[in-house]
């Protein structure tokens, strides 16, 4: 490979015309994961796209253009969905720290919220009931059952997320208790980052089973049942991808035997990373090559400040990303550099000991790939006031920027300076 290119773009003239840092996110990746996944799910499946992986509003226009609905989790989210086009009946609410106005938002909006707590319950019921409607709330269970192998675990542990099941089983009419509230089923989400479909098989299953389990005892009809997703993308060694042939295969029985049971039911399933988490590549330009107690250097113009999950946070040890040089072929022979960002902190390594050709210079483009979610959005892009990188989408063979880069006004647009004066002082 000469030079990377994304639809026959030159990564050079991408970085030419937007400038370093930059995210630069392929639609014709991002369509060939929700294709290759809806083609093969059973019909009954609803695909949600959780924004919290990439909530940039041309992006969720992109999914929702090819059928995705849409799962915020912020009242920002939610109406990025809105603007992107997303109508009432194909978004959903979800978090465990709602605020009062990001449920008054949902229940004049039609918008289901799915309910973590009782405390939450009883604040949609009393925001609800003051403006004469009744809101649509799916309940978020927090199962009784662990399932091993996801990457961060979000059930069956105690967690912030949802209501115990064995607390919902305890309760008696709960209709009755909030007479503002329509509960309309039932969701659970067990862990993220899941790469073994045997995993995620037994995952579904089980909680179909809790959610009729918690309808017949509850007395809550089954007219939505969300499974949460967690479905995950292989980023180290070791790792491998998905088989989606393979999942559904097993999957879809699951699903068509609950769908025989309950034909009237709405099937959820939450998809975040294994949307647009392989259509994503950071880009940046080495400014500085160096040697420091016998390693090599290849400092940076963005760092970890645009891409904190390159650092690996919640891993014990340290793994790289898929990096590679981008913008030209460069020696046969490799070795092993320390990919760093411009940031004051030995903690902004991009990529640690990582094989690139031998010859990395000052003004090469070094990208790190399957970057498309938890990238700008989940870091610290205001840490020493660097800002947001550029983002950039490539779509039927355009490059179209679909979001600016910060710049010194833009950051600094939020604050008030406070005029002091000597007899302050």
């Amino acid at each position: 490979m000469s030079e990377y290119t994304v639809q026959g773009i030159a990564i050079t003239e991408l970085a030419e015309r937007f400038g370093t840092p930059m995210y630069v996110y392929d639609a014709d990746i991002i369509a060939r994961q929700f294709r290759g996944l809806r083609e093969r799910l059973h019909p009954s499946v609803e695909m949600f796209y959780s924004l919290k992986a990439n909530p940039n509003i041309s992006i969720c226009a992109l999914l929702h253009s090819m059928g995705a609905r849409a799962e915020v989790s912020s009242l920002t989210e939610l109406i990025t969905a809105q603007r992107a086009g997303v109508p009432a009946e194909q978004i959903m609410f979800l978090g465990p720290g709602k605020s009062r106005n990001e449920i008054t938002a949902c229940v004049k909006g039609d918008v289901t919220l799915i309910c973590e707590s009782f405390g939450e319950l009883a604040l949609i019921d009393e925001i609800a009931g003051g403006l004469g409607v009744t809101a649509r709330v799916v309940l978020r269970v927090n199962p009784a059952f662990a399932v091993k192998g996801s990457g961060l675990t979000m059930g069956g542990k105690p967690r912030q997320f949802g209501i115990d099941e064995d607390a919902l089983l305890s309760t008696s009419d709960l209709a009755g208790t909030y007479p503002s509230v329509y509960l309309c089923g039932f969701q659970a989400y067990m862990g993220t980052r899941f790469l073994t479909e045997d995993v995620i098989v037994e995952n579904t299953a089980r909680i179909l089973e809790r959610a009729e389990a918690l309808s017949e005892k509850l007395g809550i009809p089954l007219e939505v049942v969300d499974v949460g997703g967690g479905l995950g993308v292989a980023y180290f060694d070791g790792e491998r991808d998905l088989d989606v042939a393979a999942l559904t295969e097993q999957l879809n029985p699951v699903f068509a035997a609950f769908a025989d049971r309950h034909p009237q039911t709405r099937l959820v399933m939450e998809l975040g990373r294994y949307l647009v988490g392989h259509g994503g590549i950071y880009a940046v330009e080495v400014r500085y090559v160096k040697e420091s107690m016998g390693e090599l250097f290849a400092v940076a113009d963005g760092g970890t400040n645009h891409h904190m999950a390159a650092v690996g946070i919640g891993s014990f040890v340290k793994r790289n990303f898929p990096m590679r040089l981008l913008s030209r072929e460069g020696s046969p022979e490799t070795a092993r550099w320390n990919v760093t960002g411009p940031l004051c902190t030995p903690n902004d390594t991009l990529g640690k000991a990582v094989e690139l050709p031998a010859d990395v210079r000052p003004g090469d483009v070094i990208g790190v790939e399957r970057s498309g979610a938890y990238g700008p959005t989940a870091s610290p892009v205001h840490f020493l006031s660097h800002g947001y990188p550029a983002e950039v989408l490539v779509h039927n063979g355009q490059a179209r920027l679909i979001r600016s880069r910060d710049d010194a006004e833009s950051m600094l647009a939020s604050q008030i300076l406070h005029q002091f004066t000597t007899e302050e002082n």
